[in-house]
């Protein structure tokens, strides 16, 4: 069976909604997978969805991720059942942690207990998704509010059973995926380790008596076909910088500690203090080439189909597809049917 291909559209597509509509209906005339939605300090991640649900077809609508911390799990229900009503049942539901950069500073919300809060946050949606009464009684969440005038009530939107993707990389987090979710949405992924992330997911679905295969393996990628692989390289190394040392606090990064597990643990820690101490040239020219080869797809046709073939052989189902954001519709149109093309021919 074919990888199947997924493609992102994040904080660009709200300042460029007619080339994210261009693409997305592209994509969908393709038979591209799923189109997920990033949320971070720019666009939420539903207007675009909901939008782009009134412009597609068939393409499922993913949100990539929803951030726990910025809504009330109920609102996150309600969210999801009214996604998943107009888009016809193409709704999937990616939630997250995010850090406490965003947590702390964006949303004014303690980053304390984040595996409890996600864990809860699952427990509630499900029981929204069930139709059942939001009555819970949680470490961080406890519905009604005791001592109040509140009562349980059961959302008055039909229930559908949405499934829920969770983007994790701390190992408690990953074995919680593996217990519980119906697929995890990977990031700072590698198949030449795949246990820096399996190995944690594989412990929690055994617990669960769950096997891998129960759960949808989504792995984020960006991917480029050409010649040029060392001008490629070379281009990707600020971007692979700034997720090493900024995504996430000095304290707290897991983007980092998860390329730490994949073999780069001298490196990672080495571009992230760099960047932290604004020496950013010295960060972006310490990131070696394979840091950047291990976790992209980059090169000819035949060596995208074979890093493809690595993908699959590992256990990804899907790849969810960054391209080149600055390129104009046309050529991220035209870079997508060639990626499709080298998927559909993977065997």
């Amino acid at each position: 069976m074919a990888i199947k291909i997924a493609i992102n559209v994040g904080g660009a597509a709200g300042k460029d909604i007619k080339n994210a509509v261009q693409l997305v209906q592209a994509a969908d005339s393709m038979g591209v997978d799923c189109v997920w939605s990033a949320e971070a300090w720019a666009q939420d991640s539903i207007t675009t969805l909901a939008y782009l649900a009134a412009k597609t077809e068939r393409i499922h609508l993913g949100t990539g991720i929803m951030q726990i911390s910025a809504r009330a799990p109920s609102m996150t229900a309600m969210t999801a059942l009214s996604m998943n009503e107009i888009s016809g049942g193409r709704f999937r539901l990616g939630l997250g942690v995010s850090g406490p950069q965003v947590v702390e500073g964006l949303h004014g919300v303690p980053y304390a207990r984040p595996l409890t809060r996600l864990k809860e946050t699952v427990d509630i949606c499900r029981m929204a998704f069930a139709g059942e009464k939001l009555q819970y009684e949680g470490k961080a969440f406890v519905l009604p509010r005791p001592g109040g005038e509140g009562k349980a009530l059961r959302l008055d939107i039909k229930p559908s059973n949405i499934p829920i993707y969770l983007a994790t990389l701390g190992p408690k987090s990953l074995e919680y995926t593996g217990e519980a979710a119906d697929g995890w949405l990977g990031t700072s992924f590698t198949p030449d380790h795949p246990e820096a992330h399996f190995d944690f997911m594989k412990k929690g679905a055994e617990r669960a008596g769950r096997s891998m295969k129960d759960l949808a393996i989504a792995a984020q990628v960006y991917a480029e076909v050409g010649d040029d692989v060392e001008g490629m390289v070379a281009k990707a190394k600020a971007g692979v910088a700034f997720q090493m040392g900024a995504m996430g606090s000095a304290k707290t990064n897991f983007y980092n500690e998860a390329i730490q597990r994949a073999g780069f643990q001298e490196e990672a820690r080495e571009v992230q203090r760099l960047w932290k101490a604004g020496q950013r040239e010295d960060a972006i020219a310490l990131v070696p080439d394979a840091m950047v080869t291990q976790f992209q797809v980059l090169g000819p046709p035949d060596v995208v189909r074979e890093r493809f073939k690595k993908y699959r052989a590992v256990g990804v189902d899907c790849l969810n597809i960054r391209t080149n954001d600055k390129a104009s519709p046309a050529e991220r149109i035209a870079a997508l049917e060639q990626i499709m093309e080298i998927a559909g021919s993977v065997d």
